[in-house]
């Protein structure tokens, strides 16, 4: 226990209880600074029982209102998952509690957990999270950037499909395998993406906003070899190019393209005036394109990580 009474517990799993916490500390830590500070595949890692290589910390300090005589007062997701890269983590300090070396705490013990080879997320790149990651001894490495572009009066032609190449939407349970494979394949440089299981899959598809009218699948000759899948955020009104990808061997041919196109064309028929997406900086390629089709960036995710 820390000189403040501060306790860090470290868990597999989380009590429904539990998780509905840290959720809620999670919220309103976003609305303080803009944007969740734990991914949505974090959150949804809160739930649902133990899962290989996540672990859960918890800090608490005393309180007489809090039940239990605690009060959560910060969360840390480990994840030590990626056969090749340091583990990975998120952290999250409530608003009200911020100042009093709970981040710092959480940090040291998340390099602990992960013998000192750890990679973290900053989003939004707070000045905050800057200065914690460099008290911590962590350098910056990867910018993820969130683009965005109105989608009112969109003007984007018909979409050219490649030869032979139809275009129909997600059938949940008959297309989840078919998807997997090819997501595997589009996203192996990209293990956060790429390791997506059927448990993944199927959470995400219990999830209120998932809608199979706007996922897009793309097929020559029964084979899929590629997809767009959008995202609506209702509350923000933003449609979002949530999952982009093409079949290693489909590439090059407007296949990205038109899937785009086509997923845009359904955000602005939806109504939604902002479509949004994610991509890393130093992806220039795909900048580019995002850039040509008006895109421009809005805010960035940092990660740092050790060095050792």
């Amino acid at each position: 226990m820390g000189p403040t009474g501060r306790r860090i517990r470290v868990a597999d799993t989380l009590t429904p209880q539990e998780a509905a916490e840290v959720l809620a500390l999670i919220e309103q830590a976003a609305r303080t600074d803009g944007q969740p500070a734990v991914s949505e595949q974090g959150r949804l890692q809160l739930r649902g029982g133990a899962r290989e290589g996540v672990r859960h910390l918890l800090v608490s300090v005393p309180s007489e209102e809090a039940e239990g005589g605690a009060e959560l007062v910060g969360y840390g997701q480990l994840e030590d998952t990626d056969p090749v890269e340091a583990p990975a983590a998120e952290l999250v300090v409530h608003p009200a509690h911020r100042g009093r070396g709970h981040g710092r705490a959480l940090g040291g013990e998340l390099l602990a957990q992960s013998g000192r080879r750890l990679r973290v997320w900053a989003h939004g790149g707070h000045a905050a999270a800057r200065h914690l990651a460099q008290t911590l001894g962590l350098t910056k490495f990867r910018e993820l950037r969130q683009m965005r572009r109105p989608l009112t009066h969109l003007d984007l032609s018909e979409p050219r499909r490649p030869d032979g190449v139809t275009i129909r939407t997600f059938q949940p349970g008959q297309d989840d395998a078919a998807w997997l494979e090819v997501n595997a394949a589009a996203f192996a440089h990209h293990p956060e993406q790429g390791s997506l299981t059927q448990r993944d899959l199927d959470a995400r598809k219990a999830e209120a906003w998932f809608d199979p009218k706007g996922f897009f699948l793309a097929e020559r000759e029964g084979t899929l070899l590629g997809f767009h899948w959008t995202k609506v955020h209702a509350d923000e009104g933003l449609g979002e190019v949530y999952v982009l990808g093409v079949r290693p061997g489909a590439q090059g041919g407007g296949l990205g393209k038109a899937l785009t196109a086509i997923g845009l064309r359904h955000l602005a028929a939806e109504g939604l005036p902002t479509a949004m997406l994610y991509v890393d900086a130093d992806n220039t390629a795909a900048v580019t394109v995002y850039e040509r089709l008006g895109f421009v960036t809005h805010e960035t995710d940092l990660m740092y990580r050790s060095e050792t």
